[in-house]
């Protein structure tokens, strides 16, 4: 089976930015440790991995249909520096260097792209995806044919997390996670959830009840306390569950062929890592080649790029 690798590239970009130490800077002096940590995840995927197509997703600047439902949807998350967003579309030049297929779409999120690309393939493609993503709300989609690359010590360490094993580790089935934050809320989002049920409330009920709707149409059979506290947040918990819900009817253009995982032109990737100055990023594109998975044989043999040296990068990255 062919396998997909779908990359939640915005959140890889904050996850480079904070893992990477700030003095990474280019020869200009711009600030370049988001881009580093993104270009270095991107590397150690490809090479782990070697996907048959391949493709990025990105949040789009501006609200979103949840910023619409709920005002204050992620308004308790603190305003990133504006270094981080002066490298976003750094970050983009290098995805258009390996020619990979980016996706934005005013009003989503990226897991929404993610998640509607899913929903086009279908479950008759013959295809496994595996989607390179930190965030949580991803597991929701993992199915037999879909899993989630998570990971655990930058992108060096990471697990593959199946249906299977997303149940095992949490106690409930991917399709559940919306009714979980529905119940738990999420604090990183400002989601609030139903007061004072918290996770191993609402994983309980949902191992009993299944979802929220069977929850609220069952409240006789729960305990007074929890149930006056559902009562209480009615309201709360179906709206959270509906912040938490990926929305798969997004206006996207996507054509599987058209990211099919091609040879990428090392001379132009090297050119843009060394605008960077990322030497020992370009060492590594130069070790791919030698395994050629995704470039020609004979770029090995054209002249290095001569470029200074670089601040001691993260072991979080290979």
């Amino acid at each position: 089976m062919e396998k997909l690798i779908l990359i939640d590239g915005s959140g890889l970009i904050y996850r480079g930015f904070y893992a990477i130490p700030p003095f990474f800077k280019s020869p200009t002096g711009a600030p370049t440790n988001a881009v580093f940590g993104f270009t270095s995840i991107l590397l150690t995927i490809l090479a782990n991995h070697k996907p048959d197509y391949l493709a990025v997703a990105f949040d789009r600047k501006g609200p979103t249909f949840r910023h619409k439902a709920y005002k204050e949807y992620k308004a308790t998350r603190v305003k990133a520096p504006q270094e981080l967003y002066d490298q976003i579309p750094l970050v983009k030049e290098v995805v258009a260097a390996f020619g990979i297929p980016g996706f934005e779409v005013e009003g989503f999120e990226a897991d929404d792209i993610l998640a509607a690309i899913v929903a086009l393939l279908g479950p008759k493609t013959d295809v496994h995806t595996l989607i390179a993503s930190g965030d949580f709300d991803m597991f929701q989609i993992a199915s037999d044919k879909v899993s989630i690359l998570y990971p655990t010590k930058g992108f060096k360490e990471a697990e593959i997390f199946s249906a299977d094993e997303i149940k095992k580790e949490y106690g409930i089935t991917p399709a559940q996670i919306p009714d979980y934050k529905g119940l738990a809320g999420d604090n990183s989002d400002n989601i609030p959830g139903v007061m004072g049920i918290g996770d191993k409330g609402a994983t309980k009920l949902l191992q009993d009840f299944g979802n929220l709707e069977n929850i609220y149409e069952h409240l006789g059979a729960i305990s007074e306390g929890v149930r006056k506290k559902l009562e209480a947040s009615r309201e709360n918990a179906f709206m959270s569950k509906k912040l938490a819900t990926l929305e798969v009817n997004v206006p996207l253009d996507f054509d599987l062929p058209a990211c099919r995982a091609k040879h990428f032109d090392a001379k132009s990737v090297k050119q843009t890592l060394a605008g960077f100055g990322f030497k020992s990023l370009i060492r590594r594109v130069d070790e791919m080649y030698k395994d050629a998975p995704f470039g020609r044989n004979n770029a090995v043999a054209e002249p290095r790029l001569g470029l200074g040296d670089e601040p001691a990068q993260s072991s979080l990255f290979a």
